[in-house]
């Protein structure tokens, strides 16, 4: 090869050379660019570009679904902010959102948090560990809630551009299962104020005769006082027989004031009594009537001195009283008497002569009306009926309709007793019929301001009306008297009060009584209240539905549901939305 052609090919192999270190010189170059600004995207998205999506396993709500109690919901969220997260220079602002049917409502004080270089007061949260975070909400409870959402809506900045965080879904729907008793104390029994009839009502009637000191002599004077002629007289009308009367008994007891001897006055007494004796042996046989008379007499009347002088306006009465009872020996403290009756004028002249007596008594009893009479006199004349026999006549009646006609009657006749009133509106209440119950209520407060069966209805009235307040104002004023039974354990309802609830209606087998166990959680003895309840209506099997469901008793749950809406065909559309039946078959 010619020197020529050797350098040829020299020069050309170095440009090949040449061109290749250009070549690859340029495609590292190029390289060297998309790195970089691959590395400088990656910066600007992590550093201060936008933060990243959340998801539902970045919180915790307790409980869940949530739970209506004492009109309210509560709950406590527990939030996770994940590593790397949260850019240096963010703001975000969490607040729960309750959202059902076309609403969207902010619940409670919504917490904001910041990162690491964000010159704030908020909770840091650090962008390489991330953080954790506890909120609590609570809001009023309404029956649209039964179907909602709970989410968690972001409102978040890096420096002073807002970057949107997609709304996180954190909670399903809101188990009210506490609120039935708004419906539950629809069927609660209201309070009906009671009559005082009694067919047979046992009566007395006293007499007193006086006696001269250490005397034992009927004075016609005395045979003629007041209460002797009245009790000659009511002989006379138990003789008659016309007025229901059937005496049984007259007592006789003859005493001797303290002031004078013992065997003087144990003698006294005695003939005291013989003589009061033999006078109504002669009145009973006058008018003709056959009794035991049972008598006695006590010598030296201790205890009729005590009482007088007890009773009197004596001055120092305390302190002879006191001095008295010192002495235990009747000689002794007869003395005392005596040596007082000297100092205290009243003692001799005002006490002494009192106690000189002898008491009669008559024992006898009032036969009213029986049922078939106090019927007939209704239709007849019921003018003729008293207040009681009118109220009572009210509880012969077989349907509602006819009880508050008896009860308007009565009102009519007797304007003045607010039991009618009561009774009118307790009817009413139970017909549905809140505004008239309410009117007849205030009526019989008009009369009766501290009446307590009316006081009692008013607080159901108003647990109905979803006014808790009132109902409790209503309740202290019913107090816990008998009867009272069944409105006091739905206010504890209302109130959230589920084992003062379930005390209160220990005795009672309704719906609110079963509500109160299953809430309460004792859910043998509310199936057996269930079963007791003497009416059983389309509530009655709801919350048997509900009590079966809660124990994974779901083919008894459905029966039960099933009999629930076959009675009330507005709980289909509850039982729809309600979480306690989600796995039940509707």
């Amino acid at each position: 090869m010619s020197n020529i052609s050797l350098s040829y090919l020299c020069i050309k192999q170095k440009n090949n050379i040449k061109n290749y270190n250009n070549r690859t010189l340029k495609m590292e170059k190029k390289h060297y660019l998309i790195v970089t600004a691959a590395a400088s995207a990656l910066l600007l998205t992590s550093c201060s570009g936008k933060l990243g999506q959340l998801t539902a396993d970045n919180f915790k709500v307790t409980p869940n679904p949530l739970e209506a109690h004492q009109g309210q919901v509560g709950a406590t969220i527990n939030g996770m902010f994940p590593e790397k997260y949260m850019n240096k220079k963010a703001v975000v602002t969490v607040t729960p959102q309750l959202r059902y049917g076309d609403r969207k409502v902010a619940l409670g004080t919504p917490a904001t948090f910041q990162g690491e270089k964000v010159m704030g007061n908020d909770q840091t949260i650090s962008y390489k560990l991330g953080g954790n975070y506890s909120m609590r909400t609570n809001f009023d409870y309404v029956d649209e809630m039964q179907k909602s959402e709970l989410y968690l809506t972001f409102d978040a900045k890096i420096g002073k551009k807002s970057v949107e965080v997609p709304a996180v879904k954190v909670a399903n729907g809101v188990v009210a299962t506490s609120e039935l008793y708004k419906k539950t104390v629809k069927t609660a029994a209201p309070c009906i104020a009671p009559d005082a009839f009694q067919r047979v009502t046992a009566a007395k009637q006293t007499a007193n005769i006086k006696f001269l000191i250490q005397q034992a002599t009927l004075r016609q004077s005395e045979l003629k006082n007041n209460s002797v002629t009245e009790f000659v007289d009511l002989l006379q009308r138990i003789n008659k027989d016309q007025e229901g009367l059937c005496l049984n008994n007259v007592e006789v007891s003859a005493y001797a004031s303290p002031d004078g001897g013992y065997k003087l006055n144990d003698k006294l007494a005695n003939q005291r009594q013989q003589n009061t004796e033999k006078y109504v042996e002669g009145q009973l046989k006058k008018t003709d009537i056959e009794a035991p008379i049972d008598a006695k007499y006590t010598a030296q009347d201790w205890e009729g001195f005590q009482e007088l002088v007890a009773a009197s306006n004596i001055q120092d009465k305390e302190v002879i009283l006191r001095v008295l009872s010192m002495y235990k020996d009747p000689e002794e403290r007869e003395q005392q008497i005596k040596n007082m009756s000297a100092g205290f004028r009243e003692l001799a002249d005002g006490i002494l002569p009192e106690l000189r007596r002898a008491r009669l008594t008559i024992n006898y009893e009032v036969i009213g009306r029986d049922d078939e009479q106090i019927e007939a006199q209704l239709k007849s004349d019921a003018s003729k009926l008293s207040v009681e026999e009118m109220l009572y006549a009210a509880t012969l009646k077989e349907t509602a309709d006819e009880q508050e006609e008896v009860y308007k009657k009565t009102a009519a006749l007797y304007p003045n007793d607010a039991r009618a009133y009561n009774n009118i509106a307790a009817i009413e209440y139970s017909k549905g019929n809140l505004t008239a119950a309410n009117e007849y209520l205030l009526q019989a407060q008009k009369r009766d301001a501290k009446g307590t069966e009316a006081n009692a209805n008013l607080a159901l009235i108003a647990l109905q009306q979803g006014d808790v307040a009132t109902a409790e104002n209503y309740m202290l004023k019913a107090g816990n008297n008998k009867g009272m039974e069944e409105m006091i354990g739905n206010v504890y309802l209302a109130k959230g009060n589920y084992a003062m609830a379930e005390q209160a209606m220990a005795k009672v087998n309704s719906n609110s009584a079963a509500l109160a166990q299953i809430l309460n959680k004792n859910y043998a003895a509310a199936a057996n209240t269930l079963d007791r309840v003497a009416q059983k209506d389309g509530m009655t099997y709801y919350l048997k539905a509900v009590l079966c469901a809660r124990q994974g008793q779901n083919n008894e749950a459905a029966v039960a549901l099933r009999k629930a809406i076959e009675k009330d065909a507005s709980l289909k559309a509850y039982a729809a939305n309600d979480l306690e039946l989600a796995k039940i078959a509707k």
